[in-house]
């Protein structure tokens, strides 16, 4: 995708799964820490293996709509040179990871194998 598309506030709620790799662990490590310790908002396990659909080391953050207008623009204009999939959460994994998959920076690719609608 050369233009992907960018987060909305449109859903009730989020994640945003932050990828890196091993050169830019201890920066993603920080910026998943600071967002928080800064918005209060729940911070996963930072993993250095795939996990799940992702494609790459990720660590996810879970955030509603109402943190979304100041998280989203704070975690884009921080997050450097990594990719950030922004993705709703409706109950629906496939949807989701697709239809209501939001990109800070550039796309990646998901495995959508064992995704359910």
């Amino acid at each position: 995708m050369s233009n992907p598309k960018r987060p909305v506030n449109i859903h009730k709620g989020y994640h945003a799964h932050v990828y890196f790799d091993q050169e830019t662990l201890d920066f993603a490590s920080k910026l998943c820490k600071e967002a928080g310790d800064r918005f209060g908002i729940k911070v996963g396990r930072v993993h250095q293996k795939l996990v799940g659909p992702h494609t790459q080391w990720s660590c996810q953050i879970t955030f509603s709509h109402k943190s979304f207008d100041e998280f989203i623009p704070w975690l884009d204009q921080n997050r450097g040179t990594l990719t950030v999939l922004v993705h709703a959460l409706t109950g629906d994994d496939l949807a989701d990871h697709t239809k209501y998959a939001y990109w800070l920076g550039d796309s990646v690719e998901i495995n959508l194998d064992g995704l359910k609608a």
